[in-house]
């Protein structure tokens, strides 16, 4: 597992991600602190190529320390990380420990593990690095499967990691009618939450079916706190090689619901925009189909656009939820609603961000109309929060 990390993360890792001193430390480093829940139970792990412990991925670990580990789950990606966004991910024999992977992603779609899957383990491992964002997808197969275990009174413990994104808490709240696989919770687009935090929330707020509870350990992370500048050893997804995609994620990923290219397809995705039809540009890149975006939007077509790399990361951080990459896309573009898709408002998971666009708000009088409600959500938030 060790062999695909990325150049850009082997350089990343070495990066400071401390507190009073200290590196911060993901839960699944914690070993003294789970392992003896795992003693004499089958074991399984929902996790993909991040669930790494040090060099070693966790998997490969709970082998060798002769952990009963009977089946793995993969989400979005695939266990090995290298799957396009929205592909279909199949079932398959790890090839390494001989131990079936069954996805929990196919046609589009994210999946609760078979009933016959649920009956081959007595306690559910979760080890996988977020991005804290309400529409990356990993935190939506983690809420179904603890509604399964909560169905079936199977319990859970959650490795949990830092949030790379944690620093920030802001935009729109979903408005549920615009639930999808990518907006699940009534919670803003950064919810400055870590997995485990998130999950805390999940139980104590009753968001699983019928209001079930999942019996849910967390392993916490140590030396963290959501002020944290954490960088990631190993890129999330395909598309996110670097810090810099991450940070900017939050905002570039809107461009997924207009007609716009956000770079996917080139060595720089979630890095820059751009379209055919766009003037006055200085910079422009081409996508092609590439490993992990194999039909990018716009793939073969020249596009005039902006660069974000030579944004500084400070810069980047402090903008948190920015609309004003999007905005002047739309006014470059000047083709009025036909700029947007319908996956546009499962994405902000509002209605009235497309509508202040289109009459002409700035993003910070946008801003404005989501500010009451995350503060109620930070106050909504507080007793499931494990760091400072």
């Amino acid at each position: 597992m060790s062999k695909i990390i990325l150049p850009f993360f082997c350089l990343l890792s070495a990066a400071v991600s401390v507190v009073c001193g200290q590196t911060a430390q993901p839960g699944a480093e914690c070993t003294e602190e789970y392992f003896p829940l795992l003693k004499e139970r089958r074991v399984a792990v929902m996790t993909n190529h991040t669930g790494m412990v040090g060099n070693e991925h966790l998997v490969d670990i709970l082998q060798r320390k002769g952990v009963n580990l009977t089946v793995i789950f993969s989400p979005e990606h695939g266990f090995r990380g290298n799957a396009d966004a929205g592909q279909h991910v199949a079932d398959s024999i790890d090839g390494k420990t001989g131990i079936p992977v069954y996805s929990l992603y196919g046609n589009g779609h994210l999946g609760k593990p078979k009933n016959e899957h649920l009956k081959l383990f007595d306690v559910m491992l979760v080890d996988i690095q977020d991005v804290g964002l309400r529409f990356y997808t990993y935190y939506v197969t983690v809420v179904k499967l603890m509604d399964a275990c909560s169905e079936h009174n199977l319990p859970m413990i959650l490795l949990d990691r830092p949030n790379p994104n944690g620093h920030c808490t802001d935009g729109p709240v979903l408005d549920m009618k615009h639930k999808s696989g990518v907006g699940w919770l009534p919670i803003p687009v950064m919810h400055g939450m870590t997995l485990g935090e998130l999950m805390q929330m999940v139980n104590g707020e009753k968001w699983l079916t019928g209001g079930r509870i999942c019996k849910l350990t967390v392993v916490k992370c140590r030396n963290y706190t959501h002020n944290t500048v954490y960088s990631l050893p190993v890129p999330p997804s395909p598309n996110l090689p670097n810090m810099k995609s991450v940070w900017l994620y939050p905002s570039v990923c809107l461009f997924e619901g207009t007609q716009v290219s956000l770079g996917r397809g080139t060595d720089f995705p979630f890095q820059v925009y751009g379209h055919p039809d766009m003037k006055d540009c200085s910079f422009g890149f081409t996508p092609q189909s590439k490993p992990g975006a194999r039909r990018p939007p716009l793939m073969g077509k020249r596009c005039c656009g902006v660069d974000l790399r030579n944004l500084s990361d400070k810069e980047i951080r402090e903008k948190g939820f920015d609309l004003s990459y999007v905005i002047d896309a739309y006014q470059k573009l000047n083709i009025g609603d036909a700029f947007f898709t319908p996956f546009f408002e499962k994405l902000t998971g509002a209605d009235y961000i497309r509508t202040m666009i289109k009459e002409g708000k700035t993003a910070a009088e946008i801003r404005m109309v989501w500010q009451e409600d995350v503060e109620k959500f930070k106050r909504q938030r507080l007793p499931y929060l494990l760091y400072e």
